[in-house]
C-alpha cells in the first residue's frame, strides 16, 4: 500500500511540475523538458507497479532490467538495427519516396494516369502485410531485398497521394502568369509546382517514415537471416526473454524518432516560406 501511495505522490508531483512549465513562456528548454518530464515519470511509474506486485518477467519485465538488457546487447542491436533500418527499411524508403515522386510528375502531365493508378493504389494500399509480406520473401530470397520490397510496397501510394495532390495545389492565376512569360512545362514544374507541392511532399515523407520501419520489421517475421530487429522479436518470444524484446522495441523507437526528426528538420529549411514555419 506504501509503495502505491508513493507512486501516485510522485505521479502527482510530475503532473504538477507539467502543468506549471507549460504556463510559462514558450522556449526551447521548456518544449524538450515537458515530454522529458512525462516520459521519465512514465518509466518511474512503469518500474514502481511492477515491483510492487510482483509482476513476472516474462509478461512485463522492469524499465531496470530492459535497460541492464539493453546495455549488455550493444553489439547484437547494433547489427540487428543495420539490417533492419539502414538495408531494409531505409533502401526501400528510398526507392518507394522516390519513385512515388517521378510518378507523380508524370501523373501530373498525363492526366489519364490519375484515373488508372490511383484506384489501383487504393486496391494495394488496402493488402494486409501479413499476406504480402511471404510473397515477397518467396520473389526476393531472405536478404534485406525482400524488406526493401514490402517498404515500397507500403510507403509508394501514401507518397503519390500526397505528391498528386501537391502537385495540384496551385491555383489558375499563378499558372496563368507562367505562360505569359511562355514557360515550357518543365518550367512550369521546376519554378511552381514543386515548391508549392513541398509541404504535401514532406507530409508524406513524415508518415512514410513510420510506415517503412513497420514494413521491415514486421516482413523480417517471415523469413530472414539470422539478423534483423524482427528476427530478433519473433526468435525471442518464443524463448520467453521479453526484456531482449523490448531492448530491439526500444532501439526501434530511438531509429524511428530519429528518422522523423531528420525529415522535420529537413521541411524546416525546405519550406521554411510555408506559415507553420514562420516565427
Amino acid at each position: 500500500m506504501t509503495a502505491i501511495i508513493l507512486i501516485l505522490l510522485f505521479w502527482f508531483c510530475a503532473w504538477g511540475l507539467n502543468i506549471y512549465l507549460s504556463s510559462l513562456p514558450p522556449n526551447r528548454a521548456i518544449r524538450v523538458a515537458i515530454p522529458v518530464i512525462f516520459g521519465i515519470s512514465l518509466l518511474v511509474i512503469w518500474e514502481g507497479i511492477v515491483r510492487a506486485f510482483n509482476v513476472p518477467g516474462v509478461i512485463l519485465p522492469p524499465p531496470s532490467i530492459i535497460g541492464i538488457t539493453f546495455v549488455n546487447s550493444l553489439d547484437i542491436l547494433w547489427i540487428d538495427l543495420v539490417q533492419t533500418v539502414f538495408k531494409g527499411a531505409l533502401s526501400g524508403y528510398l526507392i518507394g519516396c522516390g519513385s512515388a515522386i517521378i510518378v507523380a510528375i508524370a501523373v501530373n502531365r498525363y492526366p489519364f494516369l490519375q484515373r488508372g493508378i490511383l484506384p489501383l493504389g487504393n486496391f494495394v494500399a488496402a493488402l494486409p502485410i501479413v499476406g504480402t509480406a511471404p510473397i515477397f520473401v518467396m520473389w526476393f530470397g531472405f536478404g534485406w531485398q525482400s524488406k526493401a520490397a514490402v517498404v515500397v510496397a507500403m510507403v509508394f501510394f501514401p507518397m503519390l497521394v500526397n505528391m498528386v495532390q501537391g502537385l495540384a495545389s496551385t491555383d489558375v492565376m499563378q499558372r496563368d502568369i507562367l505562360k505569359t512569360y511562355n514557360a515550357t512545362y518543365w518550367q512550369e514544374i521546376w519554378k511552381l509546382k514543386l515548391p508549392a507541392a513541398m509541404p504535401f511532399a514532406f507530409n508524406g515523407l513524415k508518415i512514410c517514415t513510420t510506415l517503412s520501419l513497420i514494413g521491415a520489421i514486421v516482413a523480417e517475421f517471415f523469413g530472414s537471416p539470422i539478423l534483423g530487429m524482427g528476427f530478433r522479436i519473433s526468435t525471442e518470444v518464443g524463448r520467453l526473454a521479453l526484456d531482449v524484446v523490448w531492448a530491439e522495441i526500444v532501439v526501434a523507437a530511438i531509429a524511428g524518432t530519429l528518422f522523423f526528426w531528420i525529415v522535420s528538420l529537413g521541411e524546416e529549411k525546405v519550406t521554411f516560406w510555408h506559415p507553420t514555419h514562420r516565427k
